[in-house]
């Protein structure tokens, strides 16, 4: 990354209040193509879905092609902003463009994925031999201990996942839009969200009670918060990098 495009690519702090403004932002793309947005969230839907009954080799695809999907949605998206017809094939764009690096980026999230789930092996696996003991000696104080190891396993993993999120939010949009390298695309966007963890804390907030009123009508409102989700990436990549 030459020298010009690492001062492209350099995160800004934004108000608070932006945390609002990315879900009202996104749901405004939405609502010009509600109905084609619907269907491409219903299509990646079924090629999860698909890739689920694909015993190992369909959890490896599924995480080396989520970031080309996340950047159809983010060309997609840009490609509406600027008044372009919304189209099912849309949603492939990223396996047109960067692809190479988005991949790059795929095996990197497949990697971080196996290192938490193997932690998350090492703790929960400690936890059960501590209840077996405690349980085996009825002892109520070693079943108590075997359940506070439990929860700071399951504390580890959740800040882990975190951490990780944190450096793959921005990292397909820095990519696409920045030609920034998978490793330094995710390292900028772990910086961006750190400098910027108070809108995101409100962002989370609103998309924690979006999920609950989604879920409540036999979930059947995640056709539309998914898309609106997807389009937020989008929304707070222009925000914080102003591109």
């Amino acid at each position: 990354m030459d020298e010009s495009n690492a001062t492209l690519v350099q995160p800004r702090a934004v108000d608070a209040a932006r945390g609002v403004s990315w879900w009202t932002d996104a749901w405004a793309l939405f609502a010009k193509s509600a109905g084609v947005w619907i269907v491409l969230a219903l299509i990646m839907i079924a090629i999860y879905i698909a890739l689920n009954f694909v015993p190992f080799v369909g959890g490896i695809v599924g995480s080396l092609i989520l970031p080309p999907l996340a950047a159809g949605w983010l060309l997609a998206a840009r490609k509406v902003e600027g008044g372009g017809t919304l189209e099912v094939g849309d949603l492939f764009a990223g396996f047109r463009d960067k692809l190479t690096p988005l991949l790059v980026l795929g095996a990197l999230l497949l990697a971080a994925g196996v290192v938490i789930a193997l932690i998350a092996g090492v703790f929960g696996l400690g936890a059960m031999m501590g209840m077996f003991m405690g349980g085996a000696r009825h002892s109520a104080g070693g079943m108590m201990a075997a359940f506070g190891a439990g929860m700071f396993a399951l504390l580890v993993v959740l800040a882990l996942a975190m951490l990780l999120a944190m450096a793959l939010w921005f990292a397909p949009a820095l990519i696409v839009f920045g030609d920034v390298a998978p490793v330094d695309a995710m390292k900028q966007s772990f910086a961006a969200c750190l400098k910027n963890i108070v809108p995101f804390l409100l962002y989370g907030v609103l998309y924690l009670v979006a999920a609950i009123v989604a879920s409540i009508p036999f979930g059947l409102g995640w056709i539309v918060l998914l898309p609106v989700l997807m389009l937020t990436a989008y929304t707070s990549y222009k925000d914080v990098f102003g591109a």
